[in-house]
């Protein structure tokens, strides 16, 4: 079945719904306006054909702080500077349009390889779901970083102890799930929860997951799908209790979360992941892409990487360059079955 998705502007901080021709055009003049001023040649070429960064580079997030998508991004510009030490790595966060504005800020940046952008599944959802006139291939892809899964969260005090018991109330009542875009990991696990069981849950899009997680301790919203990254603190503190795991196994290398029984688990034939990557504009000379390629093949073996996958609760399965693009290539056919079906 096709999962109706409700969207709810009237909770507290919430942003109004947006129509389709609304996204459409505002992203599209943005990125017409981009390109006409942001996008170059490699400045850094030199006559031999080879790349070098020269001064600072920026590292784009499309989303707000606080979320794993920032923390993504701040970690790779991390790994970078310590792959190269030569290498000076700004962040940027350019939130808004649940990832359509970054996006859209960094398709003007064409040619122009000073620039990347911390990536992950809205690159493939946002074209699915027709709000923006762009897709993967607009872009070049550098390395995947990881597998990101997510935890079904409720508050302390909710009177759910599983996913199950969620979806029962589903039934019904009104269940409120807060989702971080309309075109994230948890919208993409909640859609895919009522195409397995039949029931139907009201969002509440935020455009982070800090404001997701202030809106569940709040009290705004029911339940919340949370990467282990984003609200392990609160999970420590009792705060908020993870009912279950949307992940192919248990998280059994980490003593914290071990105990989270998967969805399947309790009846949910439910897991997907978030990839997080790194991407470069559309039209960097071979030379560019070659460079940042090697530069992250190397960043993934530093300390500052392992570090990164370990307090983020990630599986460290990477892909470079084409391997990377092969791979984007067949998780947008799976979600145009999840999205789309």
């Amino acid at each position: 079945m096709s999962a109706h998705i409700r969207l709810h502007p009237c909770k507290e901080g919430v942003p109004l719904k947006r129509t389709r021709s609304t996204v459409l055009a505002t992203t599209s003049i943005l990125a017409l306006s981009l390109a006409a001023c942001g996008g170059g040649a490699d400045s850094a070429d030199d006559s031999s054909g080879s790349f070098t960064p020269r001064g600072d580079v920026t590292m784009i997030v499309p989303f707000g702080a606080g979320g794993g998508s920032d923390r993504a991004g701040r970690a790779t510009a991390t790994m970078i500077e310590a792959a190269d030490k030569d290498a000076s790595v700004n962040v940027e966060n350019r939130e808004g349009g649940s990832g359509a504005v970054g996006y859209s800020t960094f398709l003007g940046k064409n040619g122009d390889a000073q620039t990347l952008l911390a990536t992950e599944t809205a690159l493939l959802a946002l074209p699915l779901s027709g709000e923006v006139e762009f897709d993967y291939t607009d872009f070049t892809p550098i390395m995947k970083l990881g597998d990101d899964y997510t935890l079904m969260i409720v508050p302390a005090d909710s009177p759910y102890e599983t996913c199950t018991d969620v979806v029962d109330a589903a039934e019904n009542e009104r269940i409120t799930a807060g989702i971080s875009g309309i075109t994230g990991l948890d919208n993409i696990v909640f859609t895919l929860t009522e195409q397995e069981t039949g029931v139907e849950f009201d969002r509440v899009p935020f455009e982070s997951g800090g404001e997701l997680t202030a809106a569940l301790l709040g009290g705004q919203i029911d339940i919340a799908s949370l990467n282990p990254g984003e609200i392990i603190g609160q999970l420590e503190s009792g705060d908020v209790k993870a009912l279950c795991a949307y992940s192919e196994e248990r998280y059994s290398d980490y003593e914290e979360l071990a105990d989270i029984e998967t969805a399947k688990e309790q009846g949910i034939d439910v897991a997907f992941a978030q990839f997080r990557g790194v991407l470069a504009p559309g039209g960097i000379a071979d030379a560019a892409k070659d460079y940042w390629v090697s530069t992250l093949e190397k960043a993934v073996g530093t300390d500052e990487y392992k570090t990164y996958i370990e307090d983020n609760y990630l599986q460290a399965n990477t892909a470079s360059g084409d391997d990377f693009t092969e791979y984007l290539k067949g998780n947008n056919e799976l979600l145009k079955q999840v999205l789309e079906g």
